[in-house]
């Protein structure tokens, strides 16, 4: 117990240098969350995706569409299960900065998505509308949105105003699910289509292929590349999670640049606190002599410089951490509201909070290493001449 009475005093001895230490970590430790916190937003639709739904587009260009007859001969494939198409609709609400994620889909769609959580009643009512759509919680929340309202979105792809009656809100099964879309029946955009631009009708953006559990998703998606290989409209398939890499490859550069600045950060709370233990250590070389002098063990001063370190490093993190909690859940809130479309989910993971406080342990033992191996092989001899 004394030699953790002592750890406490030597931490707090030099209190502004100690306060100013443990808020270096903390914003040290801040850095790192948000940055893996935008890193993990980043990645949100990759870490959503699920191993049994394959997505066939066109192999030139996901921009160039597919014919609607590919559906027929994708479900006769052995091994596929369900198959749905989309057009991704690309529509804005009253303002053009009102801009987020709006599909076209067929019924199978949604029931291949087990986590968009609709209600059975309103199901059954989107189903029964040509013009219906479902949207998720937090847009419908932000824009106001009750069931029953009639919506109009401007088209940018698919030119004009579209009225949609929201007769469903579905929300997300588990936290990190996407609760910004826009969904509404394929039909209808096919039918205005061959009113008002007949060259898109009849023909779709993806499909989405939902497989067996034990079917070899490689083996399928070959097949179908193949079925459809030396025609018009060559297909490439690949399963959902590749495919949402492909868009998180585009800024692959950035992504590597923020991994690396994490790591950065991880350094400077090492200097940061390895200057501090340093410092601590060369002005008591005189009293670990003394110590040592009246029968402290080596493993008592490597205790007391280690422990320091360590005591400055966890209250480093938890200052860090309790802030990064308030600070990234505003800042979170702020994203959704203004640019949620990109980062629908943004939120602190425990995970970053545990490589957080890992990262700040390993910190806290290295930081303390050097001064105490220098402490335990000093002479005493040594350490009593040393003043300061």
């Amino acid at each position: 117990m004394k030699v953790f009475k002592l750890i406490f005093k030597n931490a707090l001895r030099h209190k502004l240098r100690s306060t100013l230490t443990i808020l270096g970590i903390a914003v040290a430790v801040f850095s790192f969350g948000l940055i893996r916190t935008i890193i993990d937003a980043w990645y949100v639709g990759v870490e959503a995706s699920a191993q049994n739904r394959l997505v066939t587009r066109s192999a030139v260009s996901l921009i160039m569409p597919l014919p609607l007859s590919y559906r027929e001969q994708l479900a006769k494939i052995p091994g596929v299960q369900r198959v749905a198409n989309a057009n991704w609709f690309g529509g804005i609400y009253q303002d053009p900065k009102n801009f987020f994620a709006s599909f076209a889909v067929d019924p199978d769609y949604l029931t291949m998505y087990p986590e968009f959580v609709v209600p059975p009643d309103q199901m059954e009512q989107y189903l029964k509308e040509r013009n219906a759509c479902i949207v998720g919680r937090k847009i419908a929340t932000k824009f106001g949105w009750k069931l029953g309202q009639t919506v109009q979105l401007t088209g940018t792809i698919f030119p004009g105003d579209w009225d949609f009656t929201i007769r469903g809100i579905y929300h997300g099964a588990e936290k990190g699910t996407d609760e910004t879309a826009f969904i509404f029946r394929w039909d209808y955009l096919n039918e205005r289509s061959r009113e008002r631009n007949p060259e898109f009708a009849d023909y779709v953006g993806w499909y989405m292929v939902q497989i067996a559990g034990n079917a070899d998703g490689a083996a399928i998606s070959q097949t179908i590349d193949t079925q459809f290989k030396n025609s018009f409209a060559e297909t490439l398939t690949e399963t959902e999670r590749a495919f949402q890499q492909s868009f998180v490859a585009m800024s692959g550069t950035i992504i590597l640049a923020m991994r690396v600045i994490s790591i950065v950060v991880i350094l400077i709370i090492l200097l940061v606190l390895a200057n501090t233990i340093a410092m601590a250590a060369r002005e008591r070389m005189s009293e670990y002599a003394v110590l040592k002098t009246l029968g402290f063990r080596p493993v008592h001063v490597m205790g007391l410089i280690g422990g320091e370190s360590m005591l400055i490093a966890i209250l480093g993190f938890v200052a860090g951490a309790v802030f990064s909690i308030f600070a990234i859940r505003s800042i979170g809130d702020f994203i959704t509201e203004n640019i949620g479309n990109f980062f629908p989910i943004f939120e602190l993971k425990n995970q970053t909070l545990v490589m957080a406080f890992g990262a700040s342990i390993v910190v806290g033992i290295v930081a303390a290493f050097f001064p105490a191996w220098r402490a335990v092989k000093m002479k005493i001899s040594d350490g009593l001449r040393q003043i300061g």
